[in-house]
């Protein structure tokens, strides 16, 4: 049975990474498209903004709080989170299943070369993984049409789709029932560090729930976009009391 609680209008699973792992293991068994998708605290607030956004965030069939803001949150209802599921780390554990179990990848998103860098690296540490595709994320209809087509083509387990949020859930919920895929899961910025344009926090940032003041360290430019961590934490508050 699913366990989730509800923050800020968002249904958001309790579970330690490893059974996000285990899910993600049964989609693969399965033969519909299944929905992971990860949002932080700043995904949170632009759903509260935009409905739509969050109707597609529940109707993810895995959604895991990528960010200690939303594990933080959820004491206020009751219904504590277990862990941080970051949604690299999560991307990181699909391609070694993929590798192991021999199933196929595409990559969808990034800006050109990005997407092709990120394979080149990852042929280097898993060499004769499967890789049905990759497409940058600059696409107009004409190319997102032949882009669906290559995908049904190549017939793909799993698709990361590197949009930017909400572009890459809302185009997963759109594109669900012709994808013919196992999982699609929004990545994000993730991407980048496959590529190796981008580094992720050190452990011990992560670890200490600090990656977000890591990220502000360098690029001091993100300093308004942090400030939706606050934010979330009064939604989050307000919304939980005046249940």
């Amino acid at each position: 049975m699913r366990n989730t609680v509800e923050i800020v209008g968002v249904n958001i699973d309790t579970l330690t990474f490893q059974e996000a792992e285990e899910r993600c293991k049964d989609f693969l068994q399965q033969d519909e498209l299944k929905m992971v998708f990860t949002p932080n605290s700043e995904l949170l607030v632009d759903a509260v903004k935009d409905p739509s956004f969050a109707h597609v965030l529940n109707n993810g069939d895995l959604v895991v709080p990528d960010g200690i803001g939303v594990v933080l949150a959820s004491k206020f209802y009751g219904i504590p989170i277990k862990e941080r599921v970051a949604g690299c780390d999560l991307m990181n554990s699909l391609l070694e299943i993929a590798y192991t179990q021999e199933r196929s990848i595409y990559f969808l998103g990034g800006r050109e070369g990005v997407a092709e860098e990120a394979v080149h690296n990852l042929k280097q540490k898993y060499p004769g993984i499967k890789v049905a595709g990759f497409h940058h994320g600059y696409f107009d209809q004409d190319e997102e049409k032949k882009i669906i087509d290559e995908i049904i083509k190549n017939k793909p387990d799993i698709i990361f789709v590197a949009l930017g949020a909400p572009k890459q859930e809302k185009w997963i919920w759109d594109n669900k029932d012709k994808l013919g895929a196992k999982i699609a899961m929004g990545v994000g910025g993730s991407l980048d560090i496959l590529a190796g344009r981008a580094k992720r926090a050190p452990e011990f940032f992560r670890k200490a729930g600090l990656e977000w003041f890591y990220r502000l360290l360098k690029e001091p430019k993100r300093f308004f976009r942090m400030l939706k961590l606050p934010k979330f934490i009064l939604l989050a508050f307000y919304d939980a009391k005046t249940r």
